[in-house]
């Protein structure tokens, strides 16, 4: 690519991540609205929380009254950090039965309370004729539009199965954007996204396609982490051009856990690079070249983007570990300059324009301050990670980069 259009679509990325995750849009409300061919007394006992069919969703599992003032004690079916039910303190107001109420999360087992300091639901209901107008309100202050986006279609989802419910009786699970054609499909269509970055010929086509199945497989290494750190499910969300998202089932517990899945990422593709080389190597020895060369972008393609994720940008897996491992401030700062540096001098040795890493030592510079304390805050404090656990995460960084390095010295060498 050439440098304009790696600027180009450096500055695209970061323009959409600041608008996605940090730009301030203050109070937001989202209305959702559906006319359901149901009774709406029957529909009132589904969505009022001490309804008879209140459990329609499997979302709640009991809800408890604690005074005479609206406070309810809610257990929902999610699963907190030790593997329980979250239990959810709420209030309600403005309560018509049969018509309406109003409520407010005060705190919950899994979030920091100030999450929900400026949250409030409202639930209406309006018959008619033979069907019921449901109407739900959610009102917050957000910081980016991708939660933003992300309440609306969970607001619209809710309907929608809830008109299936109330048509079948039965509650259906999941839905089409996180079905596997699905995401086949957003893998697809972000390789095609990439094409022309990489020039509109096959081999054009072979990178994108190439740098799509290297994000699948980073991906795939969280979700292995998350399931063997006892997460009972796991799930990859591919966002054309952002590239994917790995979510486990449950908060995190403990500091090694967070260290241990951030850098699995990478961390699996480390056990595939030396067998990509070797098989590159092969393949050249027997006069195969195309397949050695494909081999050899994989292998590449592979190292460079995994050990870019190991950068000490905020939300990047590598500053994830080393907020876990670093004992304090002054630690954490020196590790990522030197993990930085390394970074940066693994590009010179690599034969990268050094305006070009200057370039990009100021973007991740950027990336690290647009991010920097956009995660949600949970309510405990995560188990502190041991001694050894910390020297052994600090090993293994070291070698997923030392592996990842070498790739991208070899693959130069080789496509160069």
């Amino acid at each position: 690519m050439s440098v304009i259009v790696t600027v180009t679509l450096v500055a695209g990325n970061l323009g959409l991540i600041f608008l996605l995750m940090t730009v301030p849009l203050g109070l937001r409300t989202v209305t959702v609205s559906r006319v359901i061919e149901a009774d709406r007394k029957r529909l009132w006992q589904a969505l009022w929380p001490f309804g008879a069919n209140a459990g329609w969703s499997g979302e709640i599992l009991s809800a408890e009254p604690q005074d005479n003032e609206g406070t309810a004690l809610i257990k929902l079916s999610w699963e907190g950090r030790d593997g329980r039910p979250i239990e959810r303190k709420a209030r309600f107001d403005d309560v018509v039965e049969g018509s309406r109420f109003s409520m407010r999360v005060i705190e919950d087992t899994a979030l920091d309370p100030s999450f929900w300091a400026n949250y409030r639901e409202t639930t209406e209901l309006l018959g008619e004729g033979n069907a019921t107008r449901v109407t739900l309100t959610r009102t917050d202050r957000y910081r980016g539009v991708a939660f933003l986006i992300f309440r609306f279609f969970a607001t619209r989802r809710e309907l929608a199965k809830l008109q299936v419910w109330a048509r079948t009786g039965t509650y259906r699970k999941g839905g089409w954007f996180e079905h596997p054609v699905s995401q086949i499909g957003f893998a697809v269509l972000s390789a095609f996204i990439l094409w022309p970055f990489f020039g509109l010929n096959l081999g054009g086509l072979a990178l994108a396609a190439i740098l799509t199945a290297v994000v699948a497989l980073h991906e795939l290494g969280h979700m292995a982490a998350f399931r063997l750190t006892g997460h009972r499910r796991a799930r990859m969300i591919f966002i054309p051009l952002l590239g994917g998202i790995a979510m486990g089932g449950r908060p995190y517990d403990s500091r090694f856990e967070v260290a241990f899945v951030a850098l699995m990422g990478a961390g699996f593709s480390a056990f595939l690079v030396p067998v990509l080389i070797a098989a590159s190597g092969f393949a050249g020895s027997e006069g195969h070249r195309l397949p050695a060369l494909l081999l050899a972008a994989l292998a590449g393609c592979a190292s460079l983007f995994n050990i870019a994720n190991l950068v000490p940008v905020w939300k990047f897996d590598g500053g994830q570990v080393l907020r876990q491992i670093c004992p304090g401030p002054i630690v954490l700062a020196l590790a990522s300059f030197l993990l930085l540096s390394a970074l940066l001098a693994l590009g010179w040795r690599a034969g990268f324009p050094s305006s070009f890493l200057l370039v990009t030592g100021a973007v991740f510079s950027i990336l690290s301050l647009i991010t920097v304390g956009s995660g949600v805050k949970s309510r405990h404090e995560l188990k502190p990670i041991h001694t050894f656990d910390r020297l052994a995460m600090a090993g293994a960084l070291l070698a997923v980069f030392s592996i990842h390095g070498y790739g991208v010295l070899w693959a130069s060498a080789q496509l160069m």
